[in-house]
């Protein structure tokens, strides 16, 4: 029980940091949905924040991170290795990280959507993801949030989630990629049309896809009743989310210089990020989220 409440109290956290689906302020369960316009697209990321986003990554500080995290395999720093001090600082080196693809931004499905605002889009820009490759073939995200003016390193995961269903989006039409991290699924919004990207979002849509009309429909009945001030928030369910094991691997790390901070992160294949927010570093989580 007392595990259950802990993460509870860091699902509730997600809201506050931002980096997750947190439902929009005012609205409530009771109201019925609104018909969100079809066509409704994000708003675009411009480039020259991209290529900020990028330099962050770049920084020879975080790319000496993201090697220690490939060192680990993924291990956080809170958990003991086989291998010593001096050998994971040589395996670090040796990982050589280099940026690979774009820098991408990471789009998740809309409070205001959800609650049927009108003309809200489906989805909104979180954070941004980097892919780092190792030598030895080992893939990173590096995620980035934009704070205080500036472009800072939040997140390091394992794998290319981010990018990869960004690029598949690209190489089978267009449109935008955007994920509902609840259940785990990519889509695309594209003509009008929320298609799916995963398999998770054709259990979601289908393999034809829906509207968008029919999609906001479909997330309305899904999470309109765990809206900040509904029964279900109430009862200290943190809006809704409940945090699964986390299976994707992520690290600890503090960057060196100006006092920025790589949080202590785990990252899932199950669900977008949630937060804990501490002194001086953020827990970042990709977990499941059960519904009901």
């Amino acid at each position: 029980m007392t595990e259950i409440k802990s993460r509870r109290r860091a699902a509730a956290a997600l809201f506050t940091a931002g980096l997750a689906l947190a439902l929009a302020p005012g609205a409530h369960a009771a109201e019925p949905a609104a018909a969100a316009p079809a066509g409704a697209a994000p708003a675009p990321v411009p480039a020259a924040e991209l290529a900020q986003a990028r330099s962050a990554v770049q920084d020879p500080a975080v790319l000496d991170k993201v090697g220690h995290f490939f060192a680990r395999k993924g291990v956080p720093p809170t958990q003991q290795l086989t291998i010593g001090a001096a050998e994971e600082a040589r395996a670090a080196s040796a990982a050589g990280p280099r940026l690979a693809g774009d820098t991408v931004p990471v789009y998740l499905l809309d409070p205001g959507f959800v609650a049927g605002t009108p003309g809200a889009p489906v989805a909104k820009a979180e954070f941004t993801a980097s892919t780092v490759v190792a030598a030895d073939g080992q893939t990173a995200s590096v995620w980035t949030v934009r704070q205080g003016g500036a472009w800072k390193v939040v997140n390091i995961a394992s794998g290319g989630d981010e990018s990869d269903y960004a690029a598949k989006a690209a190489g089978s039409g267009g449109g935008t990629a955007f994920r509902e991290p609840q259940v785990n699924a990519w889509y695309v919004l594209r003509d009008g049309r929320v298609l799916p990207l995963d398999e998770e979002a054709r259990r979601s849509v289908g393999a034809g896809g829906v509207t968008l009309a029919a999609y906001q429909q479909l997330v309305h009945q899904r999470y309109g009743d765990k809206l900040p001030g509904s029964a279900y928030d109430r009862a200290g369910e943190g809006g809704g989310y409940q945090v699964d094991a986390a299976p994707r691997s992520a690290a600890v790390a503090e960057a060196a210089g100006g006092g920025s901070a790589l949080p202590a992160v785990t990252a899932a294949a199950a669900l977008g990020a949630t937060a804990l927010a501490g002194a001086g570093a953020v827990l970042r989580r990709r977990s499941g989220v059960r519904r009901g």
